[in-house]
């Protein structure tokens, strides 16, 4: 993706079902499931680089003794970080207890982290608050074991403010931002109150019950108490993605399928998808039970998890992401003309190259297809070296762009940070014939353009193509999203600035004012939510006209090479991915009300020059 944004977090949860002696006698090492644990994070890595926290719970410790930790780093390598001080804590205790690791009740008993339940998180920023205390898991403590509790997940809510309300507690000032704070506050509400009219044997599911339904948003979040139990629930669209792998000697839940096959080595069939408004339940004693929580509703899984964010190396997800590229080849070859001869393909690094290989494919079979015709009308007319020409014809692949290491610097005058930023990527020299050639790069998406106009088409122009073709395998990102990626300010999208270039070019700015006086209308009548305004603006122009626009805002004013933009469809984008329908980034179509509200709000914000979120 040329344009970075911060996104997504990874969940990693493990429950073991056998004692610590089980695990040092079968895989020579009581550290087993701590082992897993940081497989099962760094997995995940792309999912989070802002910070990562463990909990841990105990099972079975006695009175006066901790039974829940927690450890959080904000590191520039954060996973590292953690099991790095996790490792010294262990080679202090072998310092003065060398065979302590033969003995697994004396490890779980010095060792804090040594915890049948564990819970693991990866944090990206979405608020854009990168301290220590936003990183997950939070707890909340108490004296009793079952009032305390540790939740960490990968969502975003939307109605924070009114849950606070409801538990009547004004948020602590230092997470004051944080959506999983007045998660946490909510449910250990209700996790007290149950307790306390059942003592004996707490529901969590009644907890939950109690909870799910009030949370407006998309959201796959895990959570332990402090006697013992686990659980991991996902809302009842799907929006987040959530799987699960159990066996006789452990409960495993994460972010990813490919995370949990690679960690435990397992087939495909093994991991099961959590399927929308389920919770799955570990109990004190290791039962496990999958409930119903939340009615489940049209799924909305995300498609950008498909497109972009998960790891490619999930084989639904790498068939999906060459179907994208694959339905784009036909656009680009009208593009082109079906110059095959005279156009090289390539893509912008890295995350893209799996969509390239699509379109490639797509390439390959129209030249296959040409390569027939052009032979069968030959008939007996041909020699050798003809038919050699014909039959050795690639398509022509090179890798033009090249990302540099992640540049730093300590200039922050404007000037000359847009200098560096042109030099993210470079080029390889000498593979485009000046004057000739095309050239046709594919990216996963365009959110801001700003990479794109300040670094990559400059640096394609110094090859001197005849034409540039940037190709998205997204379709145009029209408005924010407010269930976990950071997109949520109207000024930042391209395409939303394309639509209102479009406006001032028609001399029709007033249409602007018009859609921020409905917004207004709608807000003084406690209805925010039940009308999503923005898509009124989009209505006045077709795609077409928006992605010509996107092109020229792209081009560097002193470019004078031709340069086209082509957008995935909403129609083949769901053909790639039919079980992601989630759009509402691309299509407006928001599955909570909550979507509404927040696209109206950054509506309104980029109207008051306001340069802050819409939720």
């Amino acid at each position: 993706m040329s344009d970075p944004i911060k996104h997504e977090c990874g969940l990693a949860f493990i429950r073991l079902r056998k004692p610590f002696s089980y695990y040092h006698q079968k895989y020579n090492t009581v550290l087993w499931g701590l082992n897993k644990l940081y497989l099962l994070m760094e997995k995940q890595h792309n999912r989070g680089q802002d910070g990562a926290g463990v909990a841990s719970v105990k099972l079975d410790v006695e009175p006066g003794y901790p039974f829940m930790n927690r450890i959080r780093s904000n590191a520039q390598q954060a996973i590292a970080d953690i099991f790095q001080q996790i490792g010294k804590e262990i080679d202090e205790l072998e310092r003065y207890h060398p065979d302590i690791k033969s003995h697994p009740g004396l490890m779980k008993g010095h060792l804090p982290f040594l915890g049948e339940l564990l819970l693991g998180h990866l944090r990206y920023g979405t608020q854009g608050k990168n301290k220590l205390e936003y990183c997950h898991p939070f707890i909340n403590r108490d004296t009793i074991p079952a009032r305390n509790l540790a939740l960490a997940g990968n969502f975003n809510i939307v109605n924070s403010d009114e849950l606070y309300t409801l538990v009547g507690k004004e948020p602590n000032p230092a997470v004051r931002f944080s959506d999983l704070a007045a998660m946490i506050e909510l449910m250990h509400t209700y996790l007290c109150e149950e307790d306390e009219a059942s003592p004996e044997k707490m529901d969590i599911k009644k907890v939950l019950k109690r909870t799910l339904p009030l949370l407006d948003g998309g959201f796959h979040v895990g959570g332990v108490t402090g006697n013992g139990i686990g659980f991991v629930f996902r809302d009842a669209h799907g929006i987040r993605p959530s799987y699960y792998y159990i066996n006789d000697e452990v409960v495993v839940a994460a972010s990813e399928r490919a995370a949990i096959r690679t960690t435990f080595n397992v087939a495909e069939n093994e991991v099961k998808e959590l399927m929308p408004g389920q919770v799955l339940i570990v109990s004190e004693t290791g039962a496990i039970e999958i409930a119903q929580i939340l009615e489940p509703k049209e799924r909305k899984a995300c498609s950008f998890e498909r497109i972009y964010f998960s790891r490619g190396s999930d084989e639904k997800i790498y068939g999906e992401r060459k179907a994208l590229g694959y339905n784009l080849s036909e656009p680009v070859l009208r593009a082109i003309d079906h110059d095959l001869k005279n156009t090289i393909f390539s893509f912008i690094p890295n995350t893209a190259e799996t969509a390239f290989y699509g379109m490639l494919k797509g390439m390959e079979d129209y030249l296959n297809k040409v390569k027939i015709e052009r032979i069968l009308s030959w008939g007996r007319d041909y020699d050798p070296d003809k038919l050699a020409e014909m039959v050795n014809r690639r398509i022509r692949v090179e890798k033009i762009a090249i990302k540099d290491v992640k540049m730093r610097t300590f200039i922050t005058e404007d000037v000359s940070r847009n200098e560096m930023v042109q030099h993210v990527y470079d080029i390889t020299y000498g593979t485009v014939r000046a004057g000739e050639d095309s050239l046709v790069v594919i990216d996963d998406s365009i959110v801001r353009g700003t990479t794109l106009k300040e670094s990559i088409i400059r640096m394609l122009g110094r090859l001197k193509p005849k034409r540039i073709v940037v190709v998205s395998s997204s379709p145009q990102i029209r408005y924010p999203d407010c269930y976990g990626i950071d997109m949520s300010k109207m000024g930042d999208f391209i395409a939303f600035n394309a639509a209102v270039e479009l406006l001032k070019e028609r001399n029709n700015m007033q249409f602007l004012q018009q859609l921020l006086d409905r917004c207004n209308e709608l807000e003084q009548q406690g209805i925010l939510h039940t009308e999503n305004v923005v898509k009124q603006l989009y209505k006045q122009f077709t795609t077409e006209e928006i992605s010509d626009k996107i092109a020229r805002l792209i081009t560097p004013p002193e470019l004078d090479i031709p340069v086209q933009v082509i957008f995935q469809t909403i129609e083949d984008l769901h053909r790639s991915c039919p079980n992601n329908q989630g759009d509402w980034y691309f299509t407006g179509n928001y599955p909570t009300n909550g979507g509404n509200k927040v696209v109206n709000k950054a509506f309104m914000n980029y109207m008051a020059g306001k340069n802050v979120r819409g939720y």
